[in-house]
C-alpha cells in the first residue's frame, strides 16, 4: 500500500477544489503560481475535486514529479474550509486521517466498504 508516512513533517492542502483533468504539469504550475509554494520542495501537495470524492497528491521525488490519486465510491472527503488562507498545513498523521475518511476537525470516519467484485 502506498501511503504517506505518519512522520511526514508537513503536507500542504489546497482548500479550493481543482479541475481533476489537470495532470502533473497543471498541478505543479498551480502550486507555484496560485499557492505561491515551491513544487520542488519534496513536500506533499494535496488537492480535491469539486465533488470532494477524489484526492490527488503531487510531490517531487529527487528527479521527477509523482502523482497519487484516491477516488471514493460513496462518501466525500471532509475538507477543512474554515480558515482564511488558501492552503492548510497538515502533519503526516492528519493527512492519513483525511485519506481514511476522518473529518479531521471532528475525528469521525467514513464507513468501511467491503466489495467482492466489480461485475
Amino acid at each position: 500500500m502506498m501511503r504517506p508516512g505518519n512522520e511526514l513533517p508537513e503536507a500542504f492542502l489546497c482548500k479550493v477544489p481543482v479541475d481533476f483533468r489537470k495532470g502533473i504539469q497543471g498541478l505543479a504550475v498551480l502550486v507555484e503560481a496560485e499557492l505561491t509554494l515551491d513544487p520542488f520542495s519534496e513536500r506533499l501537495f494535496v488537492f480535491t475535486n469539486r465533488r470532494r470524492d477524489a484526492v490527488k497528491i503531487l510531490y517531487w521525488e529527487r528527479n521527477g514529479f509523482c502523482l497519487w490519486q484516491k477516488k471514493l465510491e460513496r462518501e466525500r472527503f471532509k475538507w477543512p474550509n474554515d480558515l482564511d488562507s488558501a492552503v492548510v498545513t497538515l502533519t503526516g498523521q492528519q493527512l492519513n486521517w483525511l485519506l481514511d475518511g476522518y473529518d479531521i476537525c471532528r475525528m469521525t470516519p467514513h464507513k468501511a466498504l467491503k466489495y467482492k467484485s466489480l461485475l
